[in-house]
């Protein structure tokens, strides 16, 4: 286990038990206890947890890990879903991205399809708040890039507030392929962070076509602040584990599903 995932998991059992004892997180992990209190260290000087005599406390930021962290969580089911959502769009169409491992990797798709590569720049135009993204694609000849203003947030490396808002109120979109932190077919699409949802609600808003990408464990869940219905939702792209009552209920509300 990379050291990557392994402090991704400590967190996610921080923001599960409040607490943790070296013991038991070295067991639950499967790794010596010398590991963990070395791990507990690196992510204190962080700020990412408190420690205490023989464990470790939460802190409220484990509940919104930051992407760095994220990155190793179910990598080939994002990567698949990431190739179909890139397969929806057209060249030559207009396509708002937010922020988050998964549509990072619907980027990293949509820049190497071969047929966006062939004809006169720009084939596509992305447009994203998220910074990570725009510094990808911005090297990429053939895709025109739009960047939102507004207030980097570190955990998510995504721009909010009213300079991202003023940017998007002024472009129509084609589609927008949205990654989201929860989804469920009464709260509908939904994030943990009220500003990251506002900035999404709005791309969703100004898209012919709002597809969702999410892997199965998000699928069922609901987050703090809603980005919009499901009826809004047209199309969710997800993996196999998604569960049979989860996608009876979305498809009843109108999403198709798609699985990668």
């Amino acid at each position: 286990m990379s050291r990557y995932r392994r402090w991704n998991e400590l967190l996610e059992l921080l923001a599960a038990e409040g607490q943790l004892q070296v013991e038991d997180a070295a067991q639950a992990l499967g790794v010596s206890a010398a590991t963990i209190r070395r791990d507990f260290e690196d992510l204190a000087s962080q700020q990412m947890l408190t420690r205490i005599r023989g464990g470790a406390v939460a802190q409220g930021v484990t509940y919104d890990l930051p992407l760095r962290y994220k990155t190793e969580r179910r990598p080939s089911e994002k990567q698949r879903i990431a190739a179909v959502a890139a397969g929806l769009v057209r060249p030559g169409q207009v396509a708002g991205l937010n922020g988050g491992t998964t549509t990072t990797e619907v980027a990293r798709a949509l820049a190497t399809r071969p047929d966006l590569n062939s004809g006169p720049p720009p084939v596509l135009t992305i447009v994203t708040n998220a910074l990570n993204i725009a510094t990808e694609l911005a090297v990429r000849q053939h895709i025109k890039i739009v960047t939102t203003g507004g207030v980097a947030r570190p955990q998510s490396y995504e721009l909010t507030g009213p300079l991202a808002t003023g940017v998007l109120e002024q472009v129509t979109l084609d589609v927008a392929i949205l990654g989201v932190d929860a989804i469920d077919a009464v709260a509908g699409a939904t994030a943990h962070h009220e500003g990251e949802a506002s900035i999404n609600r709005l791309m969703a808003r100004q898209a012919s076509r709002v597809v969702i990408v999410a892997d199965s464990s998000k699928v069922g869940r609901r987050a703090f602040a809603r980005i919009c219905t499901a009826r809004e939702i047209d199309v969710l792209v997800t993996d196999k584990g998604i569960g049979t009552d989860d996608a009876a209920q979305l498809e009843e509300a109108g999403v198709d599903i798609i699985t990668a």
